[in-house]
Parts: structure tokens; C-alpha cells; sequence
């Protein structure tokens, strides 16, 4: 595809290559958001350049895995992301840290832009060694009438601070994010997302899920604003979260800031442990309460990644299941997958049978 104009390269290389463009993106970070991005912007020392040129449309995803250093040494990574206008690609990013007796930082400063009319599919896994820790700043301008689809999955590290900015900069631009958290031991989430509707008739959806085992806790922060220049735009916001033990937490902090009318917006938030009920359901059927909960959770977590495709559904249940087992999250092989992708593969095409066997009826 580098014949099409496709880049995915190192910020390094980006920077000789794609100079204005980087030089643009670089200077538009504030030092002065947090402390974080004041680090990321004076020390970075890796990251990665995705440039989607215009009308290409990508059939394959760009699959990126990185891993932190088996030396000890953290890193410090700057990733940005260009969609060019007409432009459609998916992009699945897995994060891996080894065991270490030091503690180790995956520390991510990421731009996005999506330009007119563009189409993006942005699926983050983060599956670190509870040794570590990662702290990741986003920030998504989406352009008129562009989509982004952004799924993130936190699996891994002991402490997990991410915050996400979408800021709808065009008519018709739209959003989706879904975050699922999976934590256990003493795992710490810290997460905050901000739907910022700078332009009329754009619409945002930001849907966070946690599963809390052991004493893992979970604070999600969000916050739809409505400038006063975007009516006629619609907005939604929501976090859930299951306990499984006594010793876990979660809280919810959900807010809206409406400048304008004309607007649908609302939000949500829940923090309940499992319906004994449903446990009793099951029981009934012969299954004893560790297989009961477990269908629970993943009937929780399910229509989170509804819309993916089979190998990255395989992949999260695969991510569920070892975190169920207390099983260390390592990248995945082939083998390992293989039955899973399986049962995913069929599981598509028996929901294409039953639309097509009701289109003909």
C-alpha cells in the first residue's frame, strides 16, 4: 500500500518525511494540559506516524504491537494518527510490558485527526504485566461528516490512567467510544472521557463497562460539553460497573455543560454487584457459581465488541478468560487463539444465516 500513499512509520522517520505535517501536530500539543503531556512532549522516545491518505480505503487492518523494554526502561511515546479526507482504515494497537523487579511507564501522548468524510476504527488493547504501569492522553479532532470508532480495552498494569478529548470540529462529525475494564489484585483505573461538540448536527457516544475482582478499583470521570455553536446535536454518556468482591470499587462521575439548546443529551451511571437471581438461573441449569458468574460478565461485556471483527472478538475473550484464571497476559500465538476464532467465526455466520433465512421468508 506504500504505493497509494499509505505511511506507517516511526515519529522519527515521520518527522523527515512528513515534517510540516508532524511540525503542525507537535505544536498544537499544550505543555501546560498536565503534567504528563509536558513530559511527553520534552522527552518522548518512540512513537509511531499513521498518515491514511485521501479516498484510499483500507480492506486490512494496521495492526500495531508494542512492548516496553525487557531492560527496565520505560518509554515515552508519541503516536499520531491522520485520516485524509474520503479516507477509511481500522487500526487495532496491542500493548505488552514484561515482568520486572523494577517498575516500568508506558507513558502515550496520541493525536488523532480525522479528516472530512473520513472513517477511522481505532481498537486498543492493554494487556501489561501488573508490574508496570500506563498513563495515556488522547486527543481526536473529527472533522465534517467524519466517523471514528474508538474501542479500548484495559486488561493489564497495576495503575491505568487514560484520558480522552473528542472534539467534534465539523458539521455531521460523530463518535463512538467504548472502554471495557477488567481488573483484579490490586489493579487501579483511572479513566476520563470529554465529548466536546464545537459544531451543529454532530453526535457522541462514550459507554464504559468495568469488572472489578480481588481489591481492583475504578474511577471513570466524563463530560459532555455543548458549545454554544452546535445545536441540533445529540450526545450520550454512561458507565456501569459489576463488583465481584466485597473489597472492590468503582465510582462513576458522569457531568453535561449545555451552552445552547435545541440539544439531546444525557448520561448514566451504575455500580452494582451480580443479581443473585441470575446466579440462581443458572445454578438451576447445573452450572455451579464461578460458570454462572462468568457468563454473566461476558453477557456484560458482549455488546461492547458486537460490532468487530471475529479475530478481535476472539482476542478479548481470550483476554477475559486468562483474567478470570489469574493467568499472566502474554501476546498471543496462533494456537492459542485458534479454537477461540473458531467459535467466533461461526458464531458470524450463523447470524448471517438467520438474516438471510428472515429476508427470504
Amino acid at each position: 500500500m506504500k504505493s497509494k500513499g499509505l505511511v506507517v512509520t516511526s515519529i522519527y522517520d515521520a518527522i523527515k518525511t512528513d515534517g510540516d505535517t508532524v511540525r503542525k501536530i507537535l505544536e498544537s500539543s499544550n505543555p501546560n494540559e498536565d503534567k504528563y503531556t509536558a513530559l511527553n512532549n520534552a522527552a518522548f522516545n518512540s512513537g509511531i506516524f499513521i498518515k491514511i491518505p485521501r479516498n484510499l480505503v483500507l480492506e486490512k487492518p494496521i495492526h500495531v504491537v508494542s512492548s516496553v523494554s525487557p531492560d527496565g526502561t520505560s518509554a515515552i511515546s508519541k503516536n499520531i494518527i491522520v485520516a485524509e479526507e474520503s479516507s477509511k482504515a481500522s487500526i487495532v494497537q496491542e500493548l505488552y510490558a514484561p515482568k520486572s523487579s523494577k517498575q516500568q511507564a508506558y507513558l502515550e501522548l496520541m493525536t488523532i485527526n480525522a479528516h472530512q468524510n473520513s472513517q477511522l476504527h481505532l481498537t486498543s488493547f492493554q494487556a501489561m504485566d501488573q508490574s508496570a504501569v500506563s498513563f495515556s492522553t488522547r486527543n481526536c479532532t473529527i472533522s465534517q461528516d467524519a466517523k471514528v470508532n474508538s474501542y479500548l480495552g484495559l486488561f493489564g498494569s497495576m495503575l491505568s490512567r487514560y484520558r480522552t478529548h473528542y472534539y467534534l470540529n465539523g458539521v455531521g462529525a460523530s463518535v463512538q467510544d467504548a472502554e471495557v475494564v477488567f481488573g483484579n489484585n490490586d489493579q487501579s483505573f483511572d479513566l476520563s472521557a470529554n465529548l466536546i461538540h464545537l459544531q451543529p448536527s454532530t453526535e457522541g457516544q462514550v459507554v464504559q463497562r468495568s469488572v472489578l475482582k480481588n481489591k481492583s478499583k475504578s474511577l471513570f470521570k466524563g463530560m459532555i460539553k455543548i458549545m454554544e455553536t452546535a445545536p441540533k446535536s445529540k450526545s450520550f454518556l454512561s458507565g456501569r460497573s459489576i463488583l465481584l468482591d466485597k473489597d472492590a470499587k468503582s465510582d462513576a462521575i458522569p457531568g453535561l455543560e449545555i451552552l445552547t439548546n435545541d440539544v439531546k443529551a444525557t448520561h448514566s451511571a451504575s455500580v452494582a454487584q451480580i443479581d443473585e437471581e441470575q446466579i440462581f438461573y443458572l445454578g438451576a441449569r447445573c452450572l455451579d457459581r464461578s460458570e454462572a458468574e462468568k457468563i454473566i460478565i461476558e453477557g456484560f461485556l458482549e455488546p461492547m465488541s458486537r460490532v468487530m471483527s471475529y479475530q478481535v472478538r476472539a482476542w478479548i475473550s481470550y483476554l477475559i478468560e486468562a483474567k478470570w484464571q489469574n493467568r499472566d497476559l502474554v501476546i498471543k500465538s496462533d494456537e492459542q487463539l485458534k479454537s477461540i476464532v473458531e467459535v467466533e467465526e461461526v458464531r458470524y455466520k450463523e447470524a448471517d444465516q438467520l438474516e438471510t433465512h428472515y429476508k427470504y421468508r
